[in-house]
């Protein structure tokens, strides 16, 4: 996709990143001109090598890393650089790949957590989460270092929805899963897409990435490398030839 494409394609985006150069270290770049949108319910994936930048895109555009130039918009509104409590207030939600719960606290404390800043909304919201992740509410005076992985991953996204946020982040929501768990994770990513909120997803296990977005962004080196639909990637010769071969997991 040229510029004049993504400027096109995204101007009507809920959410965008242009142009965006980050890192953690003055004068170290990871990003070197990404860009990135999404569109309202959509679902949109972002894959690529170890190193390429993927999770500083999404810190990035949550506030954790220091943006040098380039811009993240909210439906229209320029929130590069924010507060990660501001973001979430404004609706973006953010889930990190490690240490995404409260261990010590029950998984109903994880999620009033969650809604910290609405606490008048915890019931409505509870109720939300629990209909998506039945088995949260069944067992929701458990403590969450007793959980499983694949069930912390669902604590996360479950108190990352608390917020009612319209934009999802999610970083490499099925690292360290069992296939089995994988495929549970992929499937709730996919309903929570489905109930109306924008979600967008960094995820080391390609091919099973490419097949349930809308669209994908390959990322190399802190830039775009390709970016199409979920299926044109997963299909496409060169994809497979300098990607799908290492990323994707059997």
């Amino acid at each position: 996709m040229t510029r004049s494409d993504h400027d096109l394609n995204a101007a009507s985006a809920l959410v965008r990143a242009d142009d965006l150069v980050a890192g953690y270290l003055p004068g170290v770049n990871i990003l070197n001109g990404c860009d990135l949108y999404a569109n309202k319910g959509e679902l949109v994936g972002i894959i690529g090598p170890n190193g390429a930048g993927k999770s500083t895109l999404l810190k990035a555009m949550f506030g954790l890393v220091k943006v040098s130039s380039g811009s993240v918009t909210l439906d229209g509104e320029d929130i590069t650089g924010q507060r990660a409590d501001q973001l979430v207030h404004k609706g973006i939600g953010f889930v990190p790949q490690n240490n995404n719960v409260f261990p010590s606290l029950t998984i109903e404390e994880n999620l009033q957590m969650g809604a910290f800043q609405t606490p008048d909304k915890f019931q409505e919201r509870f109720d939300f989460v629990t209909s998506l992740f039945p088995a949260l509410g069944e067992r929701r005076k458990q403590r969450a270092g007793s959980l499983s992985g694949g069930e912390r991953q669902m604590v996360a996204m479950s108190r990352a929805l608390m917020m009612n946020p319209s934009v999802l982040l999610l970083d490499e929501p099925s690292a360290g899963l069992s296939p089995a768990l994988q495929d549970e994770v992929f499937v709730r990513v996919r309903e929570i897409n489905r109930s109306g909120v924008t979600v967008i997803m960094v995820e080391q296990n390609a091919r099973r990435c490419l097949q349930i977005v809308d669209r994908g962004y390959v990322l190399d080196q802190g830039k775009n490398a390709y970016t199409g639909t979920g299926k044109s990637l997963a299909t496409d010769p060169k994809v497979i030839e300098l990607y799908l071969g290492t990323l994707a997991k059997a």
